[in-house]
């Protein structure tokens, strides 16, 4: 096995998520990949979305944002929502959606976990936003939960890896995290 370099555009395994935010008083919806936890407490998330999408405007425009995870059984609506622009369709007949706290993040009822989420910080990229937001409220389908907790075996997130643009579901378990190493912690 020979170890070589390779294009440095290389992109990690990302969770598939879909970003709700009102928009001129409406809701719209994008599929977001580049989405990570980035802090305890408070709970903050982050979201980077290219400059030019209309949900970009929405974030600006009411500083809140929700953060919905699909199913893989929703692959479809999901996979639907990055393809096409809110400036051309209206997604939000797509989704059964509510509002929480913020009165202006939609989340999306059949998603298994919502975020929503209040405009912390916005960081300009060359190509995209990076939307840090508090996470105000979250609301889960109780059988999604184990110990109040969500459950990802259970919920079946979706993954996509990139260049090959393709979905997948989470696999099976590998280990327990903070547990599996500990015993190297002696050994080294």
């Amino acid at each position: 096995m020979n170890r070589i370099s390779i294009e440095k555009d290389v992109y990690i395994p990302m969770p598939v998520t879909i970003v709700g935010a009102n928009v001129e008083g409406k809701a719209n919806f994008m599929t977001a990949v580049w989405v990570s936890r980035v802090n305890s407490d408070p709970p903050m998330i982050a979201v980077s979305i290219g400059k030019e999408h209309y949900t970009s405007k929405g974030i600006f425009e009411n500083k809140t944002f929700s953060v919905n995870i699909p199913a893989q059984d929703q692959v479809i609506e999901t996979d639907y929502c990055g393809l096409v622009s809110g400036k051309d369709r209206d997604k939000s007949e797509l989704f059964d959606f509510c509002y929480g706290i913020t009165g202006t993040a939609p989340m999306i009822r059949e998603c298994p976990i919502s975020m929503e989420c209040k405009l912390v910080q916005t960081v300009e990229l060359p190509d995209n936003f990076l939307f840090i937001g508090e996470i105000a409220r979250v609301a889960a389908f109780d059988v999604f939960l184990r110990g109040g907790c969500p459950d990802y075996k259970k919920i079946h997130p979706l993954i996509l890896t990139m260049p090959d643009s393709n979905y997948w579901s989470m696999g099976s378990h590998a280990g327990d995290a903070h547990k599996v190493g500990k015993f190297m912690k002696e050994k080294v």
